[in-house]
């Protein structure tokens, strides 16, 4: 799964990416690691992993990863092909979920594109061009479809009656993430590649006087964001100083961090918070080789979990031996968890549960 960084031009873009990417929330047993030049793998922090640690000692441990692109710069035309926009909008086509920049802070010798600092106008600006580079597809898609359908071929039908449907809210200034649709109409939906059908979250940019968010201008942001479906999608950062932190020792970031007013880095908040977005959760497994998280959509089946690990582990699934991390901390061990009757035994039709730890028997 992935998520793609996009903003104006001088808001912090670059700047938070380059923290992220520095491997300033990693662990020793993780590090970030670079597949392309705008392309990184950043850890989700997951305090569940060093709490099972403590109870079964292991070599390795793993948590759940997020990729993230850093997507070309964004300017007004960029639907036109001003700017970068083109090598802009076939980056973000790709990704699963958007994370948008958005300067909440002032600062005289950082010019703002638009000469002010206004972060409604920027999220209107970039909610513009994605819009009209979705209208430009939907429209292309149609004609296509159109002609498939006029041979009574089914799907295309559903196709062409669902680009209908995305026009509409498309020519009322609405994304396309607002129409409510089955499970059928999801999928051929991600077919058509659009970008507001994309969760978006908000990283508000503050002033490091204002690591938390209470300012003025991080308000504006929520209140247009429970104003406009997303109330909750909002998470302040300040890429400045989470860029300081990126490069301190262990000791000395947590001095930066009290000093701040903060319990923990607030990029390990963004990364959970993208997690989120994208409808995933974590299950895990234990041994003495690794403690490992595994990243499922949310309302995944124990087969499907298992085929993260392995498509044989789902093909030949058996049953999923599970229990939770209260059971391990309240008796120690798995021998004891399952003396005590606490060890869930659960078929092919089991929903996994964020946090499960799990084992999987299997038989190909």
């Amino acid at each position: 799964m992935e998520a793609g960084i996009v903003g104006l031009p001088n808001v912090g873009k670059s700047t938070l990416f380059n923290a992220l990417t520095a491997a300033g929330i990693a662990s020793e047993n993780y590090p970030f690691c670079t597949i392309e030049p705008n392309v990184g793998v950043v850890p989700v922090p997951d305090d569940r992993l060093q709490r099972i640690e403590a109870h079964i000692p292991t070599q390795k441990v793993i948590p759940a990863a997020l990729r993230l692109v850093d997507i070309a710069g964004i300017v007004r035309g960029a639907s036109e092909g001003e700017g970068l926009g083109n090598k802009f909008l076939s980056h973000i086509r790709n990704v699963d979920a958007i994370l948008q920049v958005v300067r909440c802070f002032e600062n005289p010798d950082i010019t703002h594109v638009d000469g002010d600092v206004d972060p409604i106008r920027d999220i209107d600006t970039i909610a513009t061009e994605l819009l009209l580079a979705d209208m430009q597809t939907v429209e292309s898609s149609k004609d296509k479809a159109a002609r498939t359908a006029r041979s009574g071929d089914k799907e295309a039908k559903a196709r062409l009656e669902l680009l209908a449907r995305c026009a509409e809210v498309l020519d009322n200034s609405q994304p396309v993430r607002s129409l409510e649709l089955d499970e059928d109409e999801q999928k051929i939906l991600r077919s058509f590649g659009l970008i507001t059908a994309k969760p978006i979250l908000f990283v508000a940019n503050v002033d490091e006087d204002d690591p938390a968010g209470e300012g003025p201008l991080v308000q504006k942001v929520r209140d247009w964001a429970a104003a406009n479906g997303a109330e909750g999608n909002v998470v302040p950062v300040c890429a400045r100083l989470e860029s300081e932190l990126a490069e301190l020792d262990d000791d000395d970031k947590l001095e930066l961090l009290e000093a701040s007013g903060l319990t923990e880095p607030a990029l390990a908040v963004l990364a959970r918070a993208a997690y989120k977005l994208l409808g995933l959760q974590s299950y895990f497994t234990a041994g003495e080789k690794e403690i490992r998280a595994w990243t499922i959509p949310i309302g995944a089946t124990a087969p499907q979990a298992a085929g993260v690990i392995h498509s044989d582990f789902e093909r030949g699934f058996i049953r999923a031996e599970i229990y939770a991390l209260d059971d391990l901390e309240e008796l120690k061990t798995e021998k004891a968890i399952r003396d005590a009757g606490r060890l869930r035994v659960e078929g092919k039709g089991y929903t996994m549960q964020d946090g499960d730890i799990t084992h999987f028997l299997f038989n190909v």
